[in-house]
């Protein structure tokens, strides 16, 4: 069997390295992204997510792909919803079907998969909920990983899945980018890979499958991808692999990207409005609060100059949703479709609502929502 070709290189400043786990460039900090030879890629039929497109994912050898049942979720014509804001093509890709009730399912067997190829087998994370659940959950499912995790303390009651292989440290008065960090420094002390949230490539890799599932279900090309936000690695990993799907001739256009945020902690929101490549002190959120928790990260500064980039390259546009209109969404999905999903979740329809009352989605435009549980 030919070896597949990974190529990992810094965004930044064009460093390769070899296949191995370099979330970011040793030299400029940058992020390092993962490439496929595409001329040789193909998708299967049917299977398991992994395994149908595991020419798309930074995993060399398919024995090594895990899985927790994930993925196949169902995606919804959305008519009445659709019918209600005046648009005739609004899908929901339902991820609150996925085995912990969120898209971080996929998430987690791409970084547990690459980490069994690379023999990675503790390593350190910090999570608002949704990213550690999904790993503790797989982690349960395939013994033989030990996960050290930390979190603030806020986010300590959303942590469902204690068991073997599987260590919590709450820490008290901190915020999630507080835990990240306190997180990524201990990792270094004590030698251990720190699985880099947003710059652990598999992570991205991953994400990106709910929107080549629904490439397959959506009888048109997707012309608007929407998704909460709170570093927004899933919709900068969906914007990737549009271009790879567009590379191999499966769609004719790469979807406007829109990234969401609750209103009380949106500095993604707030530096792309002011057209700021970076974050800057006004924008960090310090204690972030609100109902969408699974978003409430106050502090982007390392990954929001790689979704500017994103949201500029895909003529994309950031969005701001008060909780009064996220439980008006909560509400619509619920009434109309039967579709009964977080607060997270539900701010894909407030941002919806949003975009088509001033016009900027059109009756006609093909719209997909990731809506998690």
């Amino acid at each position: 069997m030919t070896e597949k070709r990974i190529r990992h290189y810094c965004v930044d400043c064009g460093a390769e390295f070899p296949h191995g786990f370099t979330p970011r460039c040793p030299r400029c900090r940058g992020m390092v992204e993962v490439e496929y030879d595409l001329a040789q890629a193909r998708i299967r039929d049917g299977g398991a997510p992994l395994e149908r497109y595991f020419d798309l994912l930074p995993i060399r050898d398919p024995r090594n792909l895990l899985s927790v049942g994930e993925g196949n979720t169902p995606c919804v014509h959305a008519r009445s919803l659709g019918e209600a804001l005046g648009l005739r093509n609004v899908y929901l890709k339902v991820e609150s079907r996925n085995p912990t009730g969120t898209t971080k399912d996929r998430m987690a067997v791409a970084v547990l998969s690459m980490f069994r190829e690379l023999g990675i087998r503790e390593f350190v994370t910090s999570s608002t909920g949704n990213s550690s659940n999904a790993l503790a959950h797989a982690i349960q499912r395939h013994p033989g990983f030990t996960m050290h995790l930390y979190m603030g303390e806020a986010f300590r009651s959303r942590f469902r899945y204690e068991g073997n292989g599987v260590e919590v440290h709450a820490l008290e008065g901190t915020d999630f980018s507080g835990a990240f960090y306190y997180a990524r420094d201990l990792a270094k002390a004590r030698g251990l890979p720190f699985e880099g949230g947003f710059f652990n490539p598999a992570r991205r890799e991953g994400l990106k499958l709910a929107y080549f599932e629904a490439v397959e279900q959506i009888p048109a090309d997707i012309d608007w991808y929407f998704q909460a936000s709170s570093s927004a690695m899933g919709v900068n990993g969906t914007a990737k692999g549009a271009r790879e799907l567009l590379a191999l001739g499966r769609i004719k256009r790469i979807p406007r990207m829109v990234c969401v945020q609750q209103e009380t902690c949106c500095p993604i929101v707030d530096a792309f409005e002011e057209g700021s490549p970076t974050i800057k002190p006004h924008h960090i959120v310090e204690q972030p609060h609100g109902i969408a928790e699974a978003i409430l990260r106050g502090n982007p500064t390392g990954c929001y100059p790689y979704v500017y980039r994103m949201l500029r390259e895909t003529n994309g546009l950031a969005v701001r949703v008060s909780e009064a209109e996220i439980r008006a969404g909560q509400r619509d999905l619920q009434e109309r479709e039967g579709v009964v999903c977080s607060p997270d979740g539900a701010t894909t329809v407030a941002a919806l609502r949003k975009l088509a009352a001033r016009g900027a989605v059109a009756p006609a435009d093909v719209v997909m929502l990731n809506v998690t549980g």
